[in-house]
């Protein structure tokens, strides 16, 4: 597994080949690293990068022309190895082409480009989705990256986040029960995430039913703050139509997740095309967003 690090005076951020994978942030002024370190115990990732889908499908599979294509959780970037095309100290960027074995589970023809960028104590991820075919592409994509606590003996209960300009959120869940649901969204079911000052302080609990789901553009600026409200990492996200929270029963981390689409409502049936905040790039043409970490 191939791995590049970008460099300043402020952080090292390493990037591995493997998934084009975020795997560390590494704070020099404050001598830590900020990223969950894989450990298998817990989760054995880092901050996998999620295309061509966000979550499930129900049933395992999305439809395309009538016909049914399986697709695991969260696709096959994350597992794929990316082409370094493209380097410097303060950047490095990744690409991933289509080829005939993505085609039989996925049937576009496409380029994606992941960039990231180093300035002072900000790393921007940028992504970048070209449709180097003749039909037009459905996808959605997302970002999953998890924040270590800073001391190992630290619990979910030292730290908080915060929400600038926030009182309240609203979430929902996903599908822990039905078998052809398990794991997609339950959007009926709303539930309200109260505010304290625009901070809600995590605890076990919250991660009960696995991920939050919070919809409708409402998280633009994420924080995770010490308990005492000294910011840790933070996250600018503009303009993304969903935003997950999660983290693991006992684990020293928390994951905010910025994401264009999502897992499919429960009991969604039909044509990719009309799925709920679907992307969609016309032949020849090309999708791009970014957003950026926050060393404070």
């Amino acid at each position: 597994m191939a791995a590049y690090t970008i460099e300043n005076e402020k952080l090292s951020v390493t990037i591995d080949a493997h998934g084009a994978e975020l795997s560390s942030i590494y704070d020099k002024e404050n001598d830590r690293e900020l990223i969950w370190q894989a450990d298998p115990a817990f989760w054995n990732r880092h901050a996998p990068v999620l295309f061509p889908n966000v979550g499930k499908y129900y049933g395992g599979h999305f439809t395309y022309n009538g016909k049914a294509y399986p697709m695991g959780q969260h696709g096959f970037a994350r597992d794929t190895e990316f082409e370094q095309i493209a380097a410097g100290e303060d950047f490095v960027t990744y690409r991933l082409c289509a080829d005939e074995e993505s085609k039989k589970k996925y049937p576009f023809d496409f380029k994606l480009f992941i960039n990231y960028y180093l300035d002072n104590k900000e790393v921007k991820v940028e992504w970048k989705v070209e449709n180097t075919g003749n039909e037009t592409m459905y996808f959605t994509i997302g970002a999953h990256p998890a924040f270590r606590f800073a001391k190992k003996d630290e619990v979910k209960s030292d730290y908080i986040l915060k929400f600038p300009g926030k009182d309240q959120l609203e979430y929902i869940l996903v599908d822990k029960e039905t078998e052809d649901g398990m794991g997609t969204a339950i959007p009926e079911e709303k539930r309200t995430l109260k505010l304290e000052n625009n901070t809600y302080v995590l605890n076990e609990e919250i991660f009960d039913n696995d991920a939050l789901i919070l919809d409708g553009t409402q998280i633009e600026e994420a924080w995770v703050c010490h308990k005492d409200g000294t910011p840790y990492v933070g996250m600018k996200c503009e303009g993304f139509p969903s935003f997950g929270i999660w983290s693991v029963k006992d684990a020293s981390f928390v994951c905010l997740e910025p994401w264009m689409g999502r897992c499919d409502d429960r009991g969604f049936n039909k044509e990719i095309s009309q799925k709920n905040n679907i992307n969609k790039v016309e032949p020849g043409k090309e999708f791009l967003k970014a957003y950026t970490i926050i060393v404070a």
